[in-house]
């Protein structure tokens, strides 16, 4: 009996031991998958921090290669006064007495500025310059690349002119724009309700463009022939009573997505007269930073067609007759891809050409374009540019990541208008190292102190002449 009780005792402490060796493997294994999840999850935000630290390291440095972009950019139409005094004789050459146009060094910026650029940017300078860059050090970016477009406002139609106080500026901008619309197979896109509900013509399309900038209350008519008699009374509430719960801005455009906001600014118009090609900046036909002239040795085809019809005789046939028009454009985008320097040497030049004369009125006589009559010749002279004064400049900085790339782009515009050149700056610094008694003979600046040094309203207005221009519009994306 003692023997069965001490063999079902040595029984049970055995199945007890195994009992507790089973509990211990499951209490290991459930530690191990507890320590598995949380080292998965430590390791996953480890991952995701250095993953999220690498993206915004890379993205800085893209954000830098744009900066320097836009930086050398402005350092080239910085010397652009340098490259047109250089080039002056062989223009002479064709016309000993015409002024020197500007040169659109701009367009060349990919080429110019390779020898800065990553990637195969210099194979651009050397077929350019013929300089072998090969054996240089430390040229360009080892760790990226930038993408750079540089666009001249002057050669586009402004519609801030009209935010200035004075009627002439307004109705020079209607007449901009009235000749950009006038054209018969733009009809259809003004013969439609619009996104309003609302049938928006030309006329009103134009006032409400205007009506936007400008400081008064008047309606704006852009009947150019009855606009110096009568006036189209104040300006009705039609944006309340459309629903859209604001007011005109009586005020300069801000950016040139804000006229999305102007009654009848729908996307048919959008992409048929301000920005017909998104991916491509120079094909933009409108502006809210460019200048009142209208630079025509570097206007969108289409620009220049406006000018003409703006100041044409009414009844104009390269004005009324699309196939005539298309024929106009396509001759002149031909001449501008055959000739690399500027067309036009002055607005007289401009209006010979179009009556028929010069060195391409004939060509577009012989294409059956009849010479083109205008209002007032001195008019249209007067509303020609050679010098664009106002640059977007688009650049984009590319830096490699690992299965991708980081991009940034930035847009700034840049205003020439008061900036020196590099000449005038030495000048001004020699005269304020030397003072009134300098030995280089430089005179003194205006408001310069005795011991030659500026004042605060001085260097103040210095800070605008800069030759890099002034920045007066910045957006990082």
């Amino acid at each position: 009996m003692k023997a069965c009780t001490v063999r079902k005792r040595r029984l049970r402490r055995l199945n007890n031991k195994r009992r507790q060796r089973g509990t211990a493997l499951i209490m290991v294994l459930l530690a191990v998958v507890v320590l598995t999840v949380f080292l998965t999850d430590v390791q996953q935000d480890a991952t995701s921090s250095f993953s999220a630290a690498l993206s915004s390291r890379e993205r800085l440095k893209a954000e830098y290669h744009a900066r320097s972009a836009v930086n050398l950019a402005r350092l080239l139409l910085a010397v652009e006064p340098t490259v047109r005094k250089t080039v002056a004789p062989m223009f002479r050459i064709l016309n000993p007495k015409a002024k020197v146009p500007q040169i659109p060094v701009w367009k060349f910026a990919d080429d110019v500025l390779g020898i800065y650029n990553g990637g195969d940017g210099a194979k651009g300078f050397s077929a350019l310059t013929g300089v072998d860059v090969a054996a240089g050090q430390n040229l360009g970016l080892s760790d990226g690349r930038f993408e750079l477009v540089i666009i001249d406002e002057g050669s586009k139609i402004n519609v801030n002119t009209a935010s200035r106080p004075d009627i002439i500026s307004r109705t020079h901008v209607a007449t901009q724009l009235m000749g950009l619309m006038a054209p018969p197979q733009y009809d259809m896109l003004f013969g439609q309700e619009d996104a309003d509900g609302q049938l928006t013509d030309r006329h009103t399309l134009c006032g409400a463009l205007i009506d936007w900038a400008d400081s008064d209350e008047e309606l704006e008519a852009c009947d150019l022939s009855a606009q110096a008699k009568t006036s189209a009374g104040a300006e009705d509430n039609i944006y309340q009573s459309l629903g859209m719960g604001y007011f005109r801005k009586n005020a300069a455009f801000d950016s040139l997505e804000e006229l999305r906001l102007v009654r009848g600014v729908g996307d048919d118009f959008w992409a048929t007269f301000v920005d017909p090609d998104p991916s491509d900046p120079q094909k933009r036909l409108l502006t809210v930073w460019g200048e009142d002239k209208i630079n025509v040795n570097t206007a969108n085809a289409q620009n220049i067609l406006a000018l003409v019809c703006a100041n044409a005789v009414e009844g104009t046939e390269l004005c009324t007759n699309p196939v005539m028009a298309s024929s106009f454009l396509a001759t002149l985008n031909m001449v501008r891809k055959a000739v690399p320097f500027p067309i036009f040497g002055s607005g007289k030049d401009f209006v010979n050409t179009m009556k028929g004369a010069g060195m391409l009125g004939p060509l577009l006589s012989t294409l059956g374009i009849p010479p083109v009559v205008f209002r007032s010749e001195s008019a249209t002279r007067d509303a020609v540019s050679l010098e664009s004064k106002v640059f977007s400049i688009y650049a984009v900085g590319v830096v490699p990541t690992h299965g991708g790339e980081s991009r940034v782009s930035i847009h700034a515009v840049v205003d020439f208008r008061q900036a020196k050149t590099l000449n005038q700056l030495k000048k001004q610094l020699a005269a304020v190292a030397g003072g009134p008694g300098n030995n280089n003979g430089a005179a003194a600046p205006p408001n310069a102190t005795a011991g030659g040094q500026l004042d605060d309203q001085q260097y103040a207005k210095q800070l605008n002449t800069n030759p890099g221009g002034k920045v007066i519009h910045w957006r990082l994306r």
